[in-house]
């Protein structure tokens, strides 16, 4: 059976499963679907980054030229106001303040003090337009990488989200029974959301954090070692703080994405089921099941909050610690003349891209969380493997005769320890109408089940024509089989849509064939659009009766050897039933034919009718057979066509009429 466990059993609701740290590479292996166009945002960001790393410097350029311009225009107005004799006395202290050669002349210092002043408006001129240039250069990048990396994360978005809605397609019905609804349209929907913001945003935060702090600290080793030492105890200091926030907030937003798939269960249960609240007025109940949902999901998001309110402050007290020691040190430097004024604001600078990355860390280290947890609720269901699989020497099923054998079969629902079906043997041969008739419960719909493999038997075989039905593919046999289940579903979309589901290709004259076939084509005809009404959400614009005799014309478009009808006349009035029963007697006519029904007055003429009970077939032979040998069929038969009737009335002419009117 099953060999993953579920999402969310039906029956409880498990704790949210340990992150998987391999989850986020794995969803990064999509990028590599895409190459070249997965690195260029990468290539762009480093562009940008080095753009932005240019900046300080260029920043000092500028400040030491406004100070080495006012400096030298200081130094030639005190010497023009000195006396003669006293500018030769005052030349040393004079070099001293310049940072010249003791040896220079007073001729030498007013000509470099000449050139300091009228340098200094170009100097500043061009390093304010490099800054320009830079910022230009950083803009147009950063745009760019912004713009690759979204497409990159919406293509991978796409991927995943084709190959969860395939997985979900392939799994059996076994996966889908322990598993809700919501449950999956979460993952496919809010999970995939958040796995591609990290790829968009937070993997290229991350790598553009690395790459800053990794170039500041080359700039600043380079510029003044000294105080590169300073502030190099810091980054570990912040490593340490996010590793440990990073272990415990993976299991919170975990939590977060299970409290979010029970709200979403919830929302979709009741918008699906809103008639039968609406019938039995439980709109106050829902709504404070839903109240208790939300408030399980608001506490979680607190908790998470709680985290990261808490360890931003300490990011920052920690960086400011840093900028604090800088500051001390750097101001010690500047004071005993080893250090200028633009190295020290090109230091401060630097300092800032150093600690902004580490401050960002925080934030990124809450999309790694996230996306983390989803990635792996995401390949929860990627890896999940189905209990109904084609076997890898798995033949194509030739065109079938229509012989059905259930050989010795015994079956199980996954989590179930009682079987629904044992030892159940029987025969349909081609061209036959097989019964099947019981109380609920008693293994009819398991039969059915059985017969397009959406279950395989936990002992015994079902065979097609001779073939083990698990030696074939599955396209291969359940092409074969046209099916009308119990619970009838339609989709969005016009009623031809709905009949040509299973042949979209059919020409509109064999659309209109089918659904004569299954009394359809009148009550279609009576709308005003015909064929091309919209049916609503789940057909909800049409009758019971009404979408069962679409889904009746669905499955005979295909013209089937094998046809399965599961109760198919259960939501029909009599009148209909009878125009429903004559045209599938003609149609069933060359086809083996399995019919599930409730009514016996649906399954009298058939070749063999099976009657089950607890699992197993008690009796079986044709309608006047059994309701001479078998007492389950005949207490069935009074309870349905006898007892109805007044007691005071005859009974055998209330019989014969509907009988007789069955056969019409």
């Amino acid at each position: 059976m099953q060999t993953t466990q579920p999402l969310q059993s039906r029956r409880g609701r498990p704790e949210a499963p340990p992150t998987d740290p391999k989850a986020i590479s794995r969803s990064l292996a999509y990028l590599q679907r895409y190459r070249l166009q997965a690195a260029l945002p990468y290539l762009f960001l480093v562009i940008a980054t080095l753009a932005q790393l240019a900046v300080p410097k260029l920043v000092s350029n500028i400040i030491d030229a406004v100070t080495a311009g006012a400096r030298a225009r200081f130094l030639l107005d005190a010497i023009a106001q000195l006396p003669a004799g006293v500018a030769g006395q005052a030349l040393p202290r004079l070099l001293a303040t310049a940072n010249l050669p003791a040896d220079w002349s007073l001729q030498q210092l007013v000509n470099r003090l000449n050139a300091d002043t009228a340098t200094a408006p170009s100097l500043l001129l061009s390093a304010g337009l490099a800054i320009v240039i830079f910022a230009l250069v950083r803009g147009v990048f950063a745009f760019l990488q912004a713009l690759w990396a979204e497409k990159n994360s919406q293509a991978v978005a796409y991927d995943i989200r084709n190959d969860l809605y395939a997985k979900i397609q392939q799994l059996s019905f076994a996966y889908h029974d322990q598993n809700q609804t919501g449950q999956l349209m979460i993952r496919a929907t809010d999970d995939v959301e958040k796995v591609r913001l990290f790829i968009g945003q937070g993997l290229m935060q991350l790598v553009g954090a690395l790459i800053l702090i990794v170039g500041t600290l080359i700039i600043l080793f380079a510029t003044n070692a000294q105080l590169a030492l300073i502030t190099l105890p810091i980054l570990p200091i912040a490593l340490i703080l996010f590793v440990v926030f990073g272990a415990i907030s993976g299991p919170l937003f975990a939590k977060v994405q299970m409290r979010l798939s029970e709200l979403n269960t919830i929302l979709q249960e009741n918008v699906a089921g809103i008639k039968v609240v609406k019938a039995f007025t439980r709109e106050k109940s829902e709504e404070e099941k839903f109240e208790r949902a939300a408030t399980a999901l608001v506490n979680q998001q607190l908790r998470v909050s709680r985290l990261f309110t808490f360890l931003f402050p300490v990011i920052f007290m920690v960086a400011n610690l840093g900028q604090a020691a800088v500051t001390y040190f750097g101001g010690v430097q500047i004071i005993n003349d080893t250090l200028t004024l633009g190295q020290w604001q090109q230091f401060s600078l630097y300092l800032v891209y150093l600690f902004l990355p580490i401050a960002q860390l925080g934030i990124i280290i809450t999309q790694v969380g996230q996306a983390g947890a989803s990635a792996t609720r995401i390949f929860e269901i990627l890896d999940a493997k189905s209990d109904v699989t084609d076997k890898p020497d798995a033949i194509q099923l030739p065109p079938v005769r229509g012989l059905i054998e259930f050989d010795h079969v015994t079956f199980r629902y996954a989590g179930s320890d009682a079987p629904v079906l044992q030892d159940v043997s029987f025969v349909a041969e081609p061209g036959q109408t097989v019964a099947l008739l019981g109380a609920t419960g008693s293994g009819k719909t398991s039969i059915i089940n059985l017969i397009p493999r959406f279950y395989d038997p936990i002992a015994g075989s079902v065979k097609i024509d001779g073939y083990d039905i698990r030696d074939v593919t599955l396209d291969s046999l359940r092409s074969q089989i046209g099916i009308v289940l119990q619970e009838t579903t339609l989709f969005s979309g016009t009623i031809r849509d709905n009949i040509a589901f299973g042949k979209p290709d059919a020409t509109m004259d064999e659309v209109i064939a089918a659904a004569k076939a299954a009394a359809a084509h009148d009550f279609i005809m009576s709308f005003p659009q015909g064929y091309d009404t919209p049916v609503g959400e789940r057909g909800t614009t049409l009758s019971g009766g009404q979408k069962q005799r679409i889904a009746i014309a669905r499955a005979l478009l295909l013209n089937p050897r094998i046809l399965i009808l599961d109760d198919s006349t259960s939501s029909v009035d009599l009148a209909t039933e009878v125009r429903i029963q004559r045209a599938l007697d003609q149609l069933m006519k060359g086809r083996t034919s399995v019919v599930i029904a409730q009514r016996i007055s649906t399954v009298m003429n058939a070749d063999q009718i099976l009657v089950l009970d607890r699992g197993r077939i008690v009796a079986r032979g044709k309608h006047d057979e059994l309701l001479e040998d078998s007492p389950i069929y005949a207490e069935i038969y009074r309870s349905q066509l006898v007892d109805d009737t007044h007691p005071a009335e005859p009974q055998r002419p209330v019989i014969d009429a509907q009988y007789a009117m069955h056969n019409a």
